[in-house]
């Protein structure tokens, strides 16, 4: 895994694609705050930009640094969930501009699960986190259900995990506003 890591942020350091396992499914990855990385993942999935993706963080705190306001709710959730939960928060900031939904908004992803939260820790910013399938086409279960199109069209697949046959759930999606309003997108 430490070997792992290593190579994949001297890709992403260089605004190259990872592919690579997280909390839930398989993710496609860049660095979330380079505009030109963002891109290249919308044109691997052959998906508009209007169309946001999430980032991962590997600890509540860093918050903060990619949003004007946290909205007070999000602590709460962040600290109570008990499955990995993606919360929309309003008003992002420091992240690529073509990463972020029309209204300013961006999913965020406090990570738990091992190598993504190291691979975070470690990179010290926030890494793009979008299923491993083209646009349309079903996210796949598992590394073995990943097409040869998506693992050809990054710079970089990490080893770890990929035996895994599990089928893990999708997370919960939460958006909230600064006002208190709260919305269940998926449980």
């Amino acid at each position: 895994m430490h070997d792992d890591i290593k190579k994949a942020i001297e890709v992403l350091q260089q605004g190259g694609l990872i592919l690579y396992p997280t909390d839930t499914i398989w993710g496609i990855g860049c660095d979330a705050t380079n505009p030109e990385a963002v891109k290249r993942v919308y044109e691997l999935k052959q998906r508009e930009d209007s169309k946001s993706m999430l980032v991962l963080l590997d600890n509540d705190a860093k918050l903060n640094s990619y949003m004007d306001e946290v909205p007070e709710m999000a602590w709460d959730i962040v600290e109570l969930a008990t499955k990995p939960t993606t919360i929309i928060y309003p008003n992002a900031k420091n992240l690529a501009a073509n990463l972020l939904a029309e209204d300013k908004s961006v999913g965020i992803r406090i990570t738990k699960e091992e190598f993504s939260h190291k691979l975070c820790q470690r990179f010290k910013k926030p890494i793009v986190s979008t299923s491993a399938n083209i646009s349309g086409q079903p996210s796949p279960a598992n590394f073995g259900e990943i097409s040869e199109e998506v693992k050809n069209g990054v710079d970089y697949i990490i080893e770890y995990r990929q035996e895994e046959t599990s089928n893990p759930a999708p997370s919960s999606i939460i958006k909230l506003g600064l006002g208190g309003e709260i919305q269940i997108i998926r449980e």
